[in-house]
C-alpha cells in the first residue's frame, strides 16, 4: 500500500486520492466472451468508488453505464458476427497497423490483439496528463510496451493464459491441417506472454489461474495477484413469478471451443434423456452449422432437445435462468466461470466440473453444487439426473448457491481489490 505522498505526473497520489483510469478492452462485445462483460462491471464499480474510467475499446464496443467515459479505438472489424472474415475495401485501408492486421487474418492468424495495443497506444500516449494508470483487460499487445518505455504504470487483467485454449483445441484437432491452422491462430499467444512478463502487476481471477500464469507465461510470482469477478446480485437474482420448466438445463458456452466441454454435455443429455423424456438443453451461444456441437446433436439424435439462444439481454438471461430446472458448466478448464457466479445469484442448482478453478467459485461438491470430473457425460449425467429427481436437494443448493455468491464475488469487492492493485503499482512508479 501506498506510505507517503507520490508525485505522478504532476500530482500527489496518496491512499485517499481518486484514481483516473484508462481501461483497455480490444473487443467489447457485451454478450460473449466476457472482457465487455468485464470492462463494463469493473467500470461502473470503479466509478461508483469515486474514481474516472476511461474506456478504450474495439468492436464490437461494450454497453458501459452512465459516468463512464469512452473513447473508440476501430479496427477493421473483420470478425463482425454477420460478415466473419470479411474482406475490407480499399479505402478502409487507412495504415500500416491496418495492413498488419488484414494480413494477419488472410495467413490464418489472430491479429486484434497486437492491432489494438498499437492504436491504443498512439491514442493514450499524447495524454500523459489525463491519466494516472493503464489497466489492459487481457489484449497484452506489444504496444503496451512502448507504453511502459515512456513511463507508463500499467497493470493487465490475464483471465487465463490463451496457450491453455490452444493445447485443448490441438488435442482435439483431427488431422495435421486443423493442428496447422490451430497452432497458426493462436500465434498470438507467445506475444502475450512475452509482454505479460514486462508489466508492472498482473491480476488475476484465481490462486489454479495464478499458477497457471506463472507456469505458461513465466511472470515473476510476486508481480501476480488473485481478484475475483462479481456479480450484480441486484441483477442476477432469483425471479419467484417464473415458473421453471421441468427438464430444462441451462448452460452458457462457446459452442465450439472444446474447452467449454459442451461436447460431454450433449452426450450426457443423451444418456440422461433415456431415463428422462423431459430433460432438454437450452445453450447461451451459436454453433457453426458444420461444427463439432452441430455433428454432436446429430450423432446423438438430440434434434429437438437442444436450442441455441444469443443476443439476449441481460434481463432476458436472468429470466432463461429462472425457467431452467438446473445450469450446468461442463468446461474442461476455467480461469474463473462468471456463468457459474450467474447461476448461483440466480438461485438456480448448478452441475459443473472440477475443471481449473470452478472448485475455488462454487466450494466442495454438494455444499452449493454438485462437483463431477471433466470429461466425464457418464458422471455428468448422473448429477444432472439426481437435481431433476430431487426438487428438495435442488431448492437447497439453489439457495446456498445464491449467498455464497454475494457473500463472495461481487463487483463492489472486485473494485476496492482492484484499487489496490493500482496503488501498489503507483507506489513504486517513478515521480
Amino acid at each position: 500500500m501506498v506510505g507517503s505522498p507520490r508525485r505522478q505526473r504532476g500530482r500527489l497520489i496518496d491512499s485517499d486520492t481518486s484514481l483516473r483510469v484508462a481501461l483497455l478492452c480490444y473487443r467489447g462485445n457485451p454478450r460473449c466472451g466476457g472482457q465487455g462483460v468485464y470492462a463494463r462491471h469493473l467500470s461502473r464499480a470503479l466509478v461508483a468508488a469515486g474514481h474516472e474510467v476511461t474506456v478504450f475499446a474495439g468492436q464490437p464496443y461494450p454497453e458501459l453505464d452512465a459516468g463512464v467515459s469512452f473513447e473508440a479505438v476501430p479496427s477493421l472489424d473483420l470478425y463482425r458476427r454477420e460478415d466473419a472474415f470479411r474482406t475490407p475495401r480499399l479505402r478502409e485501408i487507412a495504415s500500416f497497423i491496418d495492413l498488419v492486421e488484414l494480413g494477419t487474418m488472410w495467413s490464418g492468424g489472430f491479429g486484434e490483439p497486437r492491432t489494438f495495443s498499437h492504436r491504443a497506444q498512439r491514442e493514450i500516449e499524447p495524454r500523459r496528463d489525463d491519466f494516472d494508470i493503464i489497466h489492459d483487460n487481457h489484449g497484452l499487445g506489444r504496444g503496451l510496451l512502448k507504453l511502459i518505455e515512456r513511463g507508463w504504470p500499467v497493470v493487465a487483467s490475464v483471465h487465463h493464459p490463451v496457450s491453455i485454449d490452444r493445447a485443448v483445441d490441438l488435442a482435439h484437432a483431427e488431422n495435421l491441417r486443423r493442428s496447422f491452422v490451430i497452432k497458426r491462430w493462436y500465434g498470438f499467444a507467445e506475444m502475450q506472454h512475452r509482454v505479460a512478463r514486462r508489466i508492472q502487476r498482473l491480476i488475476t481471477v484465481s490462486q489454479f489461474a495464478k499458477r497457471d500464469v506463472i507456469d505458461e507465461i513465466g511472470a515473476d510470482p510476486q508481480r501476480v495477484a488473485v481478484v475475483p469477478l462479481g456479480v450484480d446480485g441486484t441483477l442476477w437474482c432469483p425471479r419467484p413469478s417464473v415458473a421453471r420448466v421441468p427438464g430444462r438445463i441451462m448452460t452458457t458456452s462457446s459452442a465450439d471451443v472444446p474447452l467449454k466441454g459442451l461436447a460431454f454435455l450433449l452426450e450426457a443429455l443423451a444418456k440422461l434423456r433415456t431415463e428422462l423424456d423431459e430433460a432438454h438443453l437450452v445453450v447461451v451461444g451459436q454453433p457453426r452449422p458444420d461444427g463439432p456441437a452441430t455433428a454432436a446433436i446429430e450423432r446423438f439424435g438430440l434434434s429437438g432437445a437442444v436450442e441455441f439462444v444469443g443476443g439476449d439481454s441481460d434481463d432476458r438471461l436472468v429470466e432463461r435462468y429462472a425457467e431452467a430446472s438446473v445450469a450446468a458448466v461442463p468446461s474442461l478448464y476455467e480461469g474463473f466461470s462468471l456463468p457459474a457466479v450467474e447461476a448461483m445469484a440466480c438461485g438456480v442448482p448448478l452441475v459443473t466440473t472440477t475443471g481449473g478453478a470452478l472448485p475455488e467459485v462454487v466450494g466442495k461438491s454438494g455444499e452449493a453444487a454438485i462437483s463431477v470430473a471433466p470429461a466425464d457425460p457418464g458422471s455428468l449425467a448422473a448429477a444432472l439426473r439426481e437435481l431433476l429427481s430431487d426438487p428438495a436437494q435442488a431448492r437447497r443448493l439453489g439457495e446456498a448457491g445464491r449467498a455464497r455468491a454475494l457473500r463472495r464475488f461481487t463487483w463492489e469487492r472486485v473494485a476496492s481489490e482492484t484499487i489496490d492493485q493500482y496503488r501498489t503499482v503507483l507506489a513504486t512508479a517513478p515521480c
